[in-house]
């Protein structure tokens, strides 16, 4: 149970930070032109990559299948996970007056939504093995 604690906790620290680069991608990508919807398709594959990167290291064992395999079936695992989160934060969007910071909260609601998803779809479906400390 211990272990599954941490990594919970790891997991939710990683999902952090991978909310944070999807909020920067997010706003420099609308900066570019790109509107939300697009721009959370591109935001989302960086998160997607950096948490992937984390979790891999810091959260769970290492699956024992090529780097290349293990990526393409995290994100495979995590679209279900982002598809909660897609649909969250376009709610959100759509449901509140437009604001600068609209889409930073509409991303961070989004992640949230869709954190218990991912982390039981990476722990059973990508990461087999358990990290031990």
């Amino acid at each position: 149970m211990r272990s599954s604690l941490q990594q919970l906790l790891r997991f939710a620290f990683n999902g952090v930070l991978g909310c944070a680069v999807d909020v920067a991608v997010l706003y420099l990508a609308m900066l570019a032109g790109s509107g939300f919807y697009a721009g959370r398709v591109l935001s989302f594959l960086s998160a997607v990559w950096l948490t992937w990167r984390l979790n891999r290291r810091y959260t769970f064992a290492a699956s024992g299948s090529s780097a290349w395999q293990e990526w393409w079936r995290y994100l495979s695992v995590m679209l279900g996970g982002g598809a909660v989160n897609y649909a969250v934060s376009s709610l959100i969007v759509h449901s509140l007056p437009p604001h600068f910071w609209l889409p930073a909260l509409a991303v961070a609601v989004g992640s949230l939504a869709g954190m218990s998803v991912n982390f039981i779809a990476a722990r059973y479906f990508v990461f087999t093995q358990n990290k031990q400390e």
